[in-house]
């Protein structure tokens, strides 16, 4: 009981949270990305990691079907011989081999024996790991110096920007190059902006389209699909890729193997590989892809691309 002229007791709240129990999310990674490249390709399934890309052999003007010996019905009043002609193949076509991404999970096992609540540790992790797997696939799909799209781009599918910052007329441009039935432009998501602040400075504001959920701006009725992993530069300058899409187009596919031991989505492994003498359990977290542009015309950039300078931006991933 309080004596006379001291103040009445109360639990302090510093102590009653002791007895409280916070409620907790799952750890939350800032990193991740809306990674809108990989639903926008198409994807083809392939046996044995191989893809095998065949062409027509590229002669003088075999592209062209002027350059074919086609005539039309022969007149009436004369037997004339019909033209003899072939469509010849190359016969040394390239290869696409599916590229892993791996990485390998060690947890302790006592760690994920006693702290499993309400989280399950080792779950937690994969996802994690999973989700940094996704986010390099992509950045492969678009930087990879072998199969990546920049890297495929042919040099006569390549444009500057006519004043730095990216234009309608740019784009425009980009789109007379990939004229057949383009399928979306990819851009780092400063340029995008950048191309909506020239849009608006000539009084014509791109379009909005909602897609997978989503709104995009559209240029000419193709959506601009932002990914952070197009490369951005220190001083400013990036990318705008343009993509015709699907095997039937002739266009850019992506490429992954279904069915892979221990596959948790597909073309994506998680195994579980033992515990060491250190109790150390391993996973092993492994991603196969790649990707094909099956003509020239399907992939089209615009470089030299000014989107203004900021330093403390981080580059591409």
């Amino acid at each position: 009981m309080a004596e006379e002229g001291e103040g009445r007791g109360t639990l302090a709240e510093g102590a009653a949270r002791q007895l409280a129990n916070a409620t907790k999310t799952r750890a939350q990674w800032g990193g991740i990305t809306p990674r809108w490249l990989i639903p926008f390709m198409p994807w083809t399934p392939v046996e044995a990691g191989i893809y095998r890309l065949n062409k027509v052999k590229e002669t003088r003007g075999a592209t062209s079907a002027k350059s074919l010996d086609v005539e039309c019905s022969p007149p009436r009043d004369r037997d004339a011989d019909l033209p003899e002609t072939f469509v010849d193949y190359d016969e040394n076509p390239r290869e696409y081999f599916l590229n892993a991404v791996t990485t390998v999970l060690d947890v302790q096992t006592r760690v994920s024996d006693l702290y499993s609540h309400p989280f399950d540790q080792i779950q937690e992790q994969l996802r994690l790991l999973i989700e940094k797997v996704k986010e390099r696939q992509e950045s492969e799909l678009i930087n990879n110096k072998e199969y990546g799209l920049i890297a495929n781009t042919a040099p006569s599918m390549r444009i500057s920007t006519r004043s730095g910052a990216p234009t309608p007329d740019d784009l425009d441009e980009l789109i007379a190059k990939v004229w057949k039935e383009p399928s979306f432009f990819l851009a780092h998501p400063r340029a995008i902006a950048a191309f909506g602040r020239e849009c608006t400075r000539r009084g014509v504001p791109p379009p909005t389209v909602t897609l997978f959920g989503s709104p995009f701006l559209t240029w000419r009725g193709l959506p601009l699909v932002p990914s952070d992993k197009v490369p951005l530069t220190n001083n400013g300058k990036s990318k705008i890729l343009l993509l015709r899409t699907g095997e039937k187009k002739q266009g850019v596919v992506g490429l992954f193997q279904p069915g892979v031991p221990g596959e948790v989505s597909p073309s994506l492994s998680v195994r579980f590989m033992g515990i060491d003498r250190r109790a150390i359990a391993s996973y092993l977290i492994s991603l196969y892809c790649s990707l094909a542009v099956h003509t020239e015309d399907a992939l089209g950039v615009l470089d030299d691309v000014e989107v203004g300078k900021y330093h403390d931006y981080p580059a591409a991933k």
